[in-house]
Formats: structure tokens, C-alpha cells, sequence
């Protein structure tokens, strides 16, 4: 990207939620706050003076699938920015002091996430879709797990996960392929050599999740099995997901906001892994207003069965591009595509190939799509006065109908 100042860098780990045993729920979260805490040649405050020191950004996230570490610098300051990542990934040092520091850090975010309703209510969708498995336990792990993690499980989870065949280097921006290449050899060569892992299947189930707590909103998530990045109906469900409730023309939005003005929020969403996903539709209403939001919203279910318009697919299909294009743009956008795109399918897919799958949906894709999610099992997570919500017996009855 010739024309722009600056470069974005990361290293994509393969590894995140999916990949930690029942006694080990939250390492890959810790580790990735451990990752900033002290190299052999750094300390934590070293680490963020040299970056900022130079303008630049660093951060981190973990995922389901992925635990990402990354940075953003003007273009003079590639090297700095590889040779930071490839040294925290490969010479932390976990002090027992910064273990102990970030530990309650960590419990701190537990914390605010529990107290955050339109959070938390996505943890508690995940584990009744996926019930005991890793697929379905919480990013962030649990209290009493935190409180117990040892520096030698944060250290033997790092040195097994954390391998050649787990990483995808990937950088974009006003750079050349050799020079990042170069970089990568001399700062990541103390990575651990290793083939890729094969994570745990996930095996969704379904179910029913509810807790009655003191809010002024009921949140409610419903959802359904859905399709991988490789499925053949990943772009279809997209496009569904985008008309059903992807913005403020979306037929939800349209309905349940606009027309009905029951609920602040709503939108649906689609989830992909590496192999299946879940489609969800969340909504935020008040305690009256649940007895009509649910019975609307799977009316509107039915209704995209039967009924989709060309212009309301041509509207989504625009959408859906015009978010693709305009990402481009963005270095660190960018950059987590290729990540992306390395470790699912092996290959950097050209956009142009991207924009053709979009364009290929038609609206018998579409309505197929509808059929297959939404006579699945349904999960519903329902948090705050939810006494008049529907059972999901009675869902699935009407979902069924």
C-alpha cells in the first residue's frame, strides 16, 4: 500500500478458547496480558515507551480461535515493531511481581463484563449453544480459575501452543514483502518448531439459559447453528444477516424500532469458526415490551423464508461490499484479513474473488439459507426481568409452525 505513511504488523496464533482445557479456562486471555509484562531485554513500561516513543500503537486480543498481537507505526519504524512482537512472543519472562499484578487486572475485567448485561449475555449464549466443551467457556475464564493460574501453566501453555505451525506473521502497508520477511527471520527464530493443531470439534446442543436480575432492560439473544468461512452458504447467510439486521433499513430494525418502537437496539449477527458458527439476533427491551418483541421477531423469521425483494438483497449485497472495500483502507484492517485468510483457507484470497461470491447470492440462496437456520435448534440467553419471555419449547413450537 505505496500510498500510505504507515505499516501494520501482527503475529495470529492460532490458539485461543477453543484450544484450553476445562482447568486452564482464561490462560490464552492471560497470557496475551502477560505478553506486555517484561521480555529478557524489556520491561513493561520499555515495551510501551518504545512504541510511543516512535507515535505508534500496540495491543492485543483474544479470541475463540486466535490470539492476535499486533502494531501500528509509521513506515521507518517496521523494524521496531517486529522486533517488539517477536520478542514478547518469544523471551517474556513472567515475573511472579507482574503475575500476581495482572492477575487482578484480569479479575477486575471479569468483573466489569458481569456488570455489563449487553456483555455478558453473549458468554452465557456461547455456553448453552456449546455446553461443556471449550467452544462454549468464556474468554476471560472464571474467577476462581484466574485467581489459581500458575506462571508455570501460563509458560507450559505458551510453549505448546505458541509454534511455527501455529503463527501467521502477516504486514501491510508501505513496506516490501523481503524486508518484512528478513525481519521476521532474525526476531521470531526462537520460535518453537511444531506442526499445526487440530482443536477440539465443536458440537453445538442448544438450549436455554435465564436469569432473573434487577435491570430496567430485559437482554435476550436467540440464536441458531450456522456455517464456517468455508461453507458454501457462508456468503448467502451474510447477506441474510445484513437484511434481517444488519442496519437501520434492515427489516428488524424496521420493524421492531422504527414502526413498533420497542427495543434501542437490535441486530443480528453471524458467527463463523473454522468449522460451523452461530447466527444470533440480540435485542434489548423493557419488561412490557418482551411479551410483543419475541413474538414479532420470529414472525419476521418466518417472513424471510418466503419473501426476500431483489432491492432489499441488491441493498444488502451493496452493503456487505461497500464494508469490504472500505476495510481495505485501513493497514490493520488489512493485515488481519490476510491473517485470517492464511490460516483458515492457506491462501490470500484476491478481493476481486470475494466480490464475486457476494454478487453470485441469489435470493434463492438467501431464502434457502433462512430455511436451514432458523428450523434448527434454537438457544436463547436471557438476562435481567425476564419473566414473560417465552420458554424455548414454545419457540421452537412456533419456529417450527
Amino acid at each position: 500500500m505505496d500510498r500510505v505513511e504507515t505499516v501494520s504488523f501482527g503475529a495470529y496464533v492460532a490458539a485461543g478458547t477453543r484450544n484450553e482445557d476445562a482447568a486452564e479456562n482464561g490462560v490464552s486471555h492471560f497470557l496475551e496480558h502477560m505478553a506486555f509484562k517484561g521480555t529478557e531485554r524489556r520491561s513493561a513500561a520499555l515495551i510501551a515507551e518504545e512504541i510511543e516513543n516512535v507515535g505508534g500503537h500496540i495491543n492485543a486480543y483474544t479470541a475463540r480461535e486466535q490470539t492476535a498481537y499486533y502494531v501500528k507505526l509509521l513506515k521507518e519504524d517496521l523494524a521496531l515493531g517486529v522486533d517488539i512482537i517477536g520478542d514478547i512472543l518469544t523471551h517474556s519472562t513472567f515475573e511472579p511481581a507482574e503475575i500476581e499484578r495482572e492477575r487482578g487486572v484480569i479479575l477486575q475485567e471479569i468483573g466489569q463484563a458481569n456488570d455489563t448485561p449487553d456483555d455478558i449475555i453473549f458468554d452465557h449464549f456461547q455456553e448453552t449453544a456449546y455446553p461443556g466443551q471449550p467452544m462454549g467457556r468464556p474468554t476471560l475464564g472464571t474467577e476462581a480459575l484466574i485467581r489459581g493460574m500458575s506462571r508455570e501453566a501460563l509458560m507450559g501453555y505458551m510453549r505448546s501452543h505458541y509454534t511455527t505451525g501455529n503463527v501467521v506473521i502477516a504486514a501491510t502497508g508501505n513496506l516490501h514483502h523481503e524486508q518484512v520477511v528478513e525481519l521476521a527471520q532474525r526476531h521470531f527464530a526462537d520460535l518453537r518448531e511444531a506442526g499445526a493443531e487440530q482443536p477440539v470439534p465443536g458440537l453445538y446442543a442448544g438450549g436455554e439459559f435465564r436469569e432473573e436480575r434487577d435491570l430496567d432492560q430485559a437482554h435476550l439473544v436467540l440464536g441458531f447453528p450456522s456455517v464456517g468461512y468455508a461453507d458454501p452458504s457462508y456468503y448467502p447467510v451474510l447477506l441474510l444477516s445484513t437484511l434481517l439486521g444488519g442496519g437501520m433499513s434492515s427489516r428488524l430494525f424496521q420493524e421492531i424500532r422504527e414502526k413498533r418502537g420497542l427495543v434501542y437496539s437490535v441486530y443480528s449477527f453471524n458467527a463463523p469458526f473454522n468449522d460451523g458458527g452461530l447466527f444470533g439476533i440480540y435485542a434489548g427491551t423493557g419488561q412490557d415490551e418482551v411479551s410483543e418483541l419475541v413474538p414479532v421477531t420470529l414472525e419476521e423469521l418466518h417472513k424471510v423464508q418466503h419473501t426476500v425483494t431483489q432491492a432489499e438483497l441488491d441493498r444488502a449485497r451493496a452493503q456487505l461490499k461497500s464494508s469490504l472495500l472500505m476495510s481495505l483502507e485501513s493497514t490493520g484492517s488489512r493485515c488481519e484479513q490476510l491473517a485470517r485468510q492464511v490460516q483458515i483457507f492457506g491462501r490470500v484470497i484476491p478481493t476481486a474473488e470475494t466480490v464475486g461470491r457476494i454478487e453470485a447470492v441469489t435470493i434463492a440462496d438467501v431464502q434457502a439459507a433462512a430455511v436451514k437456520l432458523f428450523r434448527g435448534t434454537p438457544t436463547l440467553a436471557a438476562l435481567g426481568p425476564v419473566a414473560r419471555v417465552p420458554g424455548l419449547d414454545q419457540l421452537a413450537r412456533r419456529l417450527a409452525a
